[in-house]
């Protein structure tokens, strides 16, 4: 198997890790293939690995569209099944409250139009004055990098960028210490992560609607209501749909093993509990041999569902 490179996924993949070890599988461990979604999908479709439970969807439903040697689509070789977390995945970019709610600010749109706003955020990034608005986004290869640029072409924003540095850690730790200094950020985040419990919506932080039309093409569903004071709009475009985050696997694989095919569409996780994890990791215990720690006891303390998930497995052998 592999595992996609970002750490709120790590207990996910090395749940169905463990469990499939339970069915008798030798599963390689999920730290050996760590690759981000633009690379994932075609070495699984390639016959490099055979699954991984770290699919997020609508986002990377543009990686399956690629195109093989062969002629073939990506997705043709491969399956999305089960609903690990269904509509688990929230995300958007965040801003600080305090000063939205001094500004009453509503949308992105507004800061980058508005040349009062604009020059406040503007002073407060890395290259302060420069005339270009600055979003901590996210890495190369993921999809909310390829959405945030839609939403910057979409949306005609030339005097925006997106900021990337090639390890998301690095950017939420800019926004956090910008937070705790007072200093205006927007930020790509999302939940279930521990990072909405540093920035946390509703509280020190808000969702920042993107405009009052939407402008991403990953948000087809709609604008979304959340709880009040959680974004600076309501209804707000967050600029993706809530996410399903799923198993993708082969159909080679998957036409030879009934037993693992069945386990990956009957596994449920709670979003509450990744979060709960992303937190412990995020507070020192991030070893590989903690994440396990975490998966097991997660298995333990669900015992009843993982029985049900193992016996309607061995029954489908």
């Amino acid at each position: 198997m592999a595992r996609g490179n970002w750490s709120t996924g790590y207990m996910q993949a090395a749940i169905y890790a463990a469990l499939l070890t339970e069915l008798g599988y030798q599963v390689s461990h999920p730290a050996d293939l760590e690759l981000p979604p633009s690379n994932a999908y075609l070495a699984m479709a390639e016959g490099e690995f055979d699954f991984w439970a770290n699919s997020w969807f609508p986002n990377h439903r543009q990686f399956l569209a690629g195109e093989m040697p062969d002629g073939t689509l990506v997705g043709d070789h491969l399956t999305v099944l089960g609903w690990q977390m269904r509509t688990g995945g929230l995300q958007g970019v965040l801003t600080g409250k305090e000063l939205a709610d001094e500004h009453g600010i509503e949308t992105l749109d507004q800061i980058v139009n508005d040349p009062e706003l604009f020059g406040i955020y503007d002073a407060g990034d890395s290259t302060p004055g420069d005339g270009v608005l600055q979003l901590l986004g996210c890495p190369e290869g993921w999809g909310c990098h390829l959405t945030i640029d839609a939403w910057i072409e979409n949306a005609g924003w030339e005097s925006v960028e997106q900021l990337e540095v090639g390890s998301y850690d690095v950017l939420i730790a800019e926004a956090i210490a910008r937070d705790a200094d007072g200093v205006p950020y927007i930020v790509y985040s999302w939940a279930p992560s521990s990072y909405v419990a540093d920035l946390r919506p509703g509280d020190n932080a808000v969702w920042l609607s993107t405009s009052t039309q939407s402008i991403s093409p990953s948000q087809t569903e709609g604008p979304s209501t959340l709880d009040p004071g959680q974004c600076s709009a309501d209804p707000c475009n967050l600029g993706w749909d809530a996410a399903d985050i799923r198993v993708t696997a082969r159909d080679d694989f998957l036409a030879a093993n009934p037993v693992a095919a069945t386990l990956f569409e009957s596994v449920v996780i709670s979003p509450v509990d990744v979060a709960l994890q992303n937190v412990a990791y995020g507070l020192g215990e991030n070893t590989e041999e903690d994440i396990d720690r975490h998966a097991a006891e997660w298995i333990e303390a669900n015992r009843d569902a993982v029985h049900r998930w193992l016996d309607a497995a061995r029954s489908a052998g």
